[in-house]
């Protein structure tokens, strides 16, 4: 995993509890904690940073990772706003994920290995997504999409009907935006 998920891990962590916290959890972890964001670290690191974060927070392992995904986009929006900037709707940006944000990641981070997405469209009010990814991070894409809705200023529903974590071969993530308030 690149170096750049430990980096907004420890940023995510340390503005929402304290800048103690991060030395916390990497001596919880048994871990260094010297990331670079270029450099490739195992995944294993992060299952143990997030779980050590779990236990110190007081909450499960998967909205550890939901809440990384969500704090992380107002800090990646702020790195990369070419990314943002060409959209006014959560659903618009989503939708670039396999064509443009995902090769653009593999170019700024060579090697990183990003999953897979398929999308269903057929209901302009919902957006279906099918996550593919050995890493079994659909918490994180959750929250990257909640995330992206506060970005934009929308409410997002989302639920996963299908998950990776309950055996299934992928997750289906569903997602419903709307105005902020509107709803």
């Amino acid at each position: 995993m690149k170096g750049i998920i430990f980096n907004l891990a420890e940023e995510v962590l340390t503005h929402a509890h304290g800048a103690e916290i991060w030395d916390d959890i990497l001596e919880r972890a048994g871990l260094e904690g010297a990331y670079t964001s270029l450099g490739s670290y195992p995944d294993e690191e992060l299952s143990s940073l997030v779980h050590a974060a779990g236990e110190i927070i007081g909450t499960d392992e998967q909205t550890v990772v939901r809440q990384l995904g969500e704090r992380a986009i107002p800090l990646l929006a702020a790195r990369y706003p070419e990314f943002f900037a060409p959209h006014t709707a959560t659903r618009s940006f989503v939708l670039t994920l396999n064509e443009i944000i995902h090769p653009e990641v593999r170019k700024l981070y060579p090697g990183a290995d990003v999953p897979e997405f398929d999308f269903d469209t057929s209901d302009p009010d919902v957006l279906v997504l099918g996550y593919y990814s050995a890493r079994r991070l659909c918490a994180l894409a959750e929250g990257f999409i909640m995330g992206a809705a506060s970005h934009y200023g929308e409410d997002a529903e989302v639920e996963q009907p299908q998950c990776m974590h309950l055996g299934a071969p992928s997750c289906v993530i569903r997602c419903r935006f709307s105005a902020r308030g509107s709803g």
